[in-house]
């Protein structure tokens, strides 16, 4: 009887997805980060100028992963500027960021980086966020986005 209620237990937790499995094992991705220039605030819509940092962490324990692209897109979806104009190798567990200064609103509130990533072996999937900062006399925002994977190659 025991076993059986045993067995009934493990079905449950892999139906309901609590057994944890590993991550899927990959060679690279694009991923979209929101990345906000300025926010609005108050009845006029004024904007709020905004830093932003986008940063991509590589989780992977053991294997370097190399950044083939990160272009900073406006609202309209145009192209800005690449952020970096060379491939960039990254170790475990290294990160690498790229500043849009406060003073630089042609992203836009909408505004977005494309960040493509590779790597010769399976790797775990790396981290790709932004921050975004401002201050004006005592007033202050922060907050962060997280980026979404629109491709997979695995």
């Amino acid at each position: 009887m025991r076993w059986r209620c045993v067995w009934s237990l493990l079905i449950c937790l892999a139906i309901w997805g609590v057994i944890v499995r590993p991550a899927a094992a990959l060679r690279g991705q694009t991923i979209v980060v929101p990345v906000y220039s300025h926010v609005y605030h108050g009845d006029k819509e004024r904007p709020f100028l905004l830093a932003a940092t986008a940063a991509l962490r590589n989780a992977d324990l053991r294997q370097s992963i190399t950044i083939t692209a990160v272009d900073y897109h406006d609202s309209q979806g145009r192209l800005v500027r690449s952020l970096a104009p060379e491939p960039i190798l990254l170790g475990p567990l290294a990160s690498v960021r790229f500043v849009i200064p406060e003073s630089d609103a042609s992203g836009g509130s909408g505004a977005s980086c494309v960040v493509r990533w590779q790597a010769d072996a399976d790797v775990a999937a790396p981290v790709a966020e932004a921050v975004m900062i401002g201050t004006r006399s005592s007033q202050g925002i922060s907050f962060v986005t997280s980026g979404r994977v629109i491709e997979e190659i695995q």
